[in-house]
């Protein structure tokens, strides 16, 4: 696919930087590339810290997205200013949400031990899947002198700096993940609306003896999501996520204490579940780690950059507590409810007693409020190129545009959460859709196109992609029939 110059690197300084012309292989199986004196190709940049624009990163489920906003935050964020227990929080947080919740539904789906051995393997591979995506970020950089790489840039980049045929698909890359991106983050406010309407039904079906579907409890929620969605400022929003962080914290030691309460024994739980229900559990547990677009950022943002990476690292560190937390609430949730489990833990919870129907209030007040941040992604992705077409053309577009961007999008993932008020199926669907590509498959994808490979490395990358296929392809088979049921 021909193309023109990329647009990803812009600016008034020019740098160059050789491909590769000697080499060395490394431990891990690369080929690492060294500088020469003659050039390849010449990349532009704009240096951010000089410039009137300042950085300002959001942290959401499938990553963190660095968006460029002027005169919002103090100019001073963005150099590295992070610590590495504040980097293992941002860690953790990124990691913890809707997902971890359901994945009581997923031990179901797959049995009690296999599902703590399977689960413990992929979060032990999307751990390694960061750590490629870090070093192919750290080699990218060095190659085109730039001071930061996002998820995006990295493929772009991996692609641009190629000497064959493939760099001319690097804009397709870009475009690929960008895609890859909105359509996780939309499928993220879809689940959240269906989690909001589903815990305010069964508190309001209590308190009151009112009996409405799911669908119209959507509609309602997404009544209430609209004005809050057309908040544009991040500055704004950022004090949102904070309170839901402290709402989460609460809300998982009271889940916690019911679970601990009155266990069966482990014998009267299934060790494997059906082979049917496979597809389902892989799609749910994939979409519990989906925050490997955090790892560049954070990265970025270190002070001892040194400790992120490496075996007793911040990101070992953090994702061995996430795996551990995964594995406490998928394996004690399933183990207490059984086949009772539901999409989320929190609806089984007693529905009798106000201490755990306010667990309920706590986790839908803390996803309503990070629904804002989660939403700030793929507008900002669509208004980027809305914006970019207007300038091309040389045409005006009314202020309000946007607004009804917002208000469109909005209407539309009120649209899919009514046509599959199930939230189970809903993340089985979009961890086997998206998360497959987002967590596995483009990040052995990037180390392959980065480096010179051994035939080790080129055997564990084709593992992990042909891991990801199959789950992308009968994850999604399994949730898509699964929906059709209910229909």
């Amino acid at each position: 696919m021909p193309q023109q110059e990329s647009e990803l690197f812009s600016g008034n300084d020019a740098d160059t930087t050789a491909l590769l012309t000697s080499q060395s292989e490394t431990d891990s199986g690369h080929v690492r590339s060294y500088v020469t004196s003659k050039t390849d190709r010449q990349f532009k940049f704009e240096d951010r810290t000089t410039s009137d624009d300042v950085v300002y990163d959001i942290h959401t489920a499938s990553g963190s997205h660095v968006v460029v906003k002027s005169g919002e935050i103090p100019v001073d964020v963005v150099g590295a200013t992070t610590t590495n227990t504040e980097c293992l929080m941002h860690l953790l947080k990124g990691n913890t949400g809707v997902g971890i919740l359901a994945l009581p539904v997923a031990y179901k789906n797959g049995g009690l031990w296999l599902s703590l051995g399977v689960v413990t393997l992929i979060g032990i591979i999307c751990t390694h899947c960061m750590h490629i995506l870090v070093l192919s970020g750290n080699e990218l950089r060095k190659r085109t002198k730039s001071q930061h790489l996002d998820y995006a840039s990295v493929m772009e980049t991996a692609f641009k700096t190629r000497k064959d045929w493939l760099r001319n698909w690097s804009r397709f890359a870009r475009r690929m993940v960008n895609i890859f991106l909105v359509t996780t983050q939309l499928g993220f406010c879809c689940t959240y609306t269906v989690f909001i309407a589903e815990n305010v039904r069964q508190v309001v079906q209590y308190a009151a003896p009112i009996l409405l579907d799911t669908k119209l409890y959507i509609v309602m929620v997404t009544a209430m999501l609209v004005p809050y969605s057309m908040v544009k400022s991040l500055k704004i929003l950022a004090p949102f996520s904070a309170i839901a962080n402290v709402l989460n914290l609460f809300g998982f030691i009271l889940v916690f204490v019911n679970l601990w309460q009155d266990l069966p024994d482990t014998r009267t739980r299934p060790s494997v579940a059906k082979a049917g229900d496979i597809p389902l559990f892989f799609g749910q547990v994939l979409f519990a780690f989906e925050g490997i677009g955090l790892v560049l950022p954070l990265y970025k943002k270190m002070k001892e950059q040194d400790a992120f990476l490496g075996k007793a690292g911040v990101l070992n560190l953090g994702l061995t507590i996430v795996i551990a937390l995964d594995n406490a609430v998928g394996f004690y949730g399933y183990l207490k409810y059984g086949n009772e489990t539901k999409g989320s833990i929190t609806l089984n919870l007693p529905n009798d007693q106000w201490l755990y129907l306010s667990v309920k209030l706590i986790f839908a007040s803390s996803v309503f409020l990070t629904y804002g941040i989660q939403f700030y992604v793929p507008i900002e992705i669509i208004w980027h190129f809305v914006d970019k077409k207007r300038k091309i053309g040389s045409t005006s577009i009314p202020a309000y545009t946007e607004y009804f961007i917002r208000l469109f999008l909005v209407l539309l993932i009120c649209g899919l959460s009514t046509l599959v008020p199930h939230l189970d199926l809903l993340i089985a669907l979009i961890g086997a859709c998206e998360s497959s590509f987002i967590a596995l498959i483009l990040p052995a994808v990037i180390e392959l196109i980065t480096f010179d490979c051994s035939k080790t490395v080129y055997m564990k990358n084709g593992f992990i992609i042909i891991l990801g296929l199959v789950g992308c392809v009968t994850g999604t088979y399994s949730s898509i029939v699964e929906i059709y049921k209910t229909f």
